[in-house]
């Protein structure tokens, strides 16, 4: 036992893990690690480089040129450093979701990002959300939860906030997106998404935002009884 809670949050893409899981983590006081974010990064180098996200042999090649960091603002707010630069904001992009789903499917990255992940679980109280943190990044994590919700509940969602930041597109086109990462994320071989055999089932499609925050403390307040 390294001292520390670990909180493992997996689900399919547009299931809020996100901001749900930033909100628990200031809730309780733990650092919030969005591994998706990590992944997102890694798909940008490739994106930037004109690299086939899919070619293993090419990602791989690129990745020991890769500084990749994660820092915290004021605010409590993770950012993502790639070779020094703040990109944040621009592995948020639509087309880097799909690079982010193709270079997290390839055996090298996740071997190379791994043992980043589980040194910030062994130095802290986390709370990771990704794919995989449950079955393989943090198997042993005092809490497993899945998080999921519906495909167009989750396009629904999805689409106000691409809509909100500018970005131009449609619910079909957000939808397809999702559909394409939910099917690439659970029929890759390594670490495919699923649910862990001892994760606690959230499923959000029919809730709001509020209700599904007040559901995830009351888990965690129920499982590990902590913040109250």
């Amino acid at each position: 036992m390294n001292g520390h809670y670990a909180i493992a949050i997996d689900g399919p893409s547009g299931a809020g893990k996100s901001t749900l899981a930033r909100r628990a983590a200031k809730e309780f006081g733990f650092l919030y690690v969005d591994t998706g974010a990590i992944y997102r990064t890694v798909g940008l180098a490739a994106h930037r480089r004109g690299i086939d996200c899919h070619d293993e042999a090419a990602v791989s090649a690129i990745l020991p040129a890769l500084d990749i960091r994660m820092g915290y603002n004021d605010a409590g707010e993770q950012r993502m450093y790639l070779n020094g630069e703040d990109v944040s904001a621009a592995i948020r992009a639509p087309e880097i979701s799909i690079c982010a789903s193709d270079v997290s499917s390839l055996p090298a990255v996740r071997a190379f990002l791994l043992e980043m992940q589980r040194k910030t679980a062994r130095e802290n109280d986390v709370l990771m959300d990704g794919r995989d943190i449950g079955t393989v990044v943090l198997p042993d994590a005092e809490l497993k939860i899945y998080l999921t919700a519906s495909a167009e509940a989750r396009a629904e969602r999805r689409l106000k906030e691409l809509l909100a930041k500018g970005v131009e597109t449609s619910f079909e086109d957000v939808l397809r997106d999702i559909e394409y990462r939910d099917y690439q994320d659970s029929h890759r071989e390594t670490a495919p998404l699923r649910r862990a055999e001892d994760a606690v089932l959230l499923d959000t499609s029919d809730i709001g935002l509020e209700e599904s925050c007040a559901l995830l403390f009351r888990t965690i307040r129920e499982k590990l009884g902590v913040g109250e």
